[in-house]
């Protein structure tokens, strides 16, 4: 995917750098994406093209991906940790205000953010929001989540690849193989920012918010079994149709970055 207009820069927290991409624009509230497990920003180079010159756009890299500090070995960081890292460091590049875009992890963090520091965001859009119950968590937690430690036979790669394959990245093979590099750098991270997932209180943040909202799933993205649940919870969302798999951004592209583009102006009036 073409990195044509985006700046990459870093930004210090109270934790460590964070890793950004950013692409300029003249006016507009700035856009600011998290990204899902075991990803990076780069997964929202596609979007970031499809919007550029409308909005400010930054695409952050989480705690223990792509380019972002690693958390301590022995620290389980808790969601909340994460979202005051991430705040820091949307506040640490200028930012007073924001429409924030979140994918499966990133809707957890987004969801958190826009609960604790209301002043800073404008909008919420999640792909796949996470409305599950304590029970559901852990069922979850049993199979994302679980290690891929390097071994020297190598096998540990393969499964990497089966994973991300029943996942649907297999759809583009530039995709999968961009979200294997992702994930073998993430390979530590990965199991914390789970572990962080599976102890939010989601529901309780997401009814709590009072911005506008847009929630999307795809038919074959694993937490599309509950994007009725979400809807149910928070009618006032709009539910944005989507198709790709688990990684939509990418896999429908065009779709996702007009959907977004039409609420943006629309909650900007």
């Amino acid at each position: 995917m073409s990195e044509a207009g985006v700046r990459k820069s870093f930004v210090d927290t109270s934790g460590g750098q964070i890793h950004v991409r950013s692409m300029a624009a003249d006016s507009g509230v700035p856009v600011v994406f998290f990204h899902q497990t075991a990803s990076s920003g780069q997964m929202w180079l596609k979007t970031m093209q499809r919007l550029k010159g409308e909005w400010p756009m930054h695409a952050l890299d989480t705690p223990g991906f792509g380019g972002s500090f690693d958390v301590p070995e022995d620290h389980y960081p808790s969601m909340t940790e994460y979202v005051g890292w991430l705040g820091e460091a949307v506040r640490a590049l200028g930012i007073t205000k924001c429409h924030v875009v979140g994918h499966h992890t990133g809707s957890c963090i987004g969801v958190e953010l826009a609960a604790r520091q209301p002043d800073l965001v404008a909008s919420l859009t999640m792909i796949g929001p996470v409305p599950l119950t304590t029970e559901e968590r852990v069922e979850f937690s049993k199979y994302y989540g679980v290690p891929f430690s390097p071994v020297v036979s190598g096998s540990y790669l393969l499964e990497n690849w089966e994973y991300l394959r029943q996942l649907g990245a297999h759809a583009d093979p530039q995709l999968i193989h961009r979200e294997m590099c992702d994930q073998m750098r993430a390979y530590i991270g990965r199991v914390k920012s789970y572990s962080a997932v599976w102890g939010q209180d989601f529901p309780s943040f997401y009814k709590a918010i009072k911005v506008p909202m847009m929630i999307a799933a795809a038919p074959d993205d694993v937490l599309h079994p509950y994007l009725g649940r979400a809807a149910e919870m928070r009618p006032d969302a709009r539910v944005l149709p989507i198709d790709g798999a688990n990684f939509e951004p990418d896999l429908d592209a065009d779709n996702f970055a007009a959907g977004l583009a039409s609420f943006l102006r629309e909650v900007s009036v």
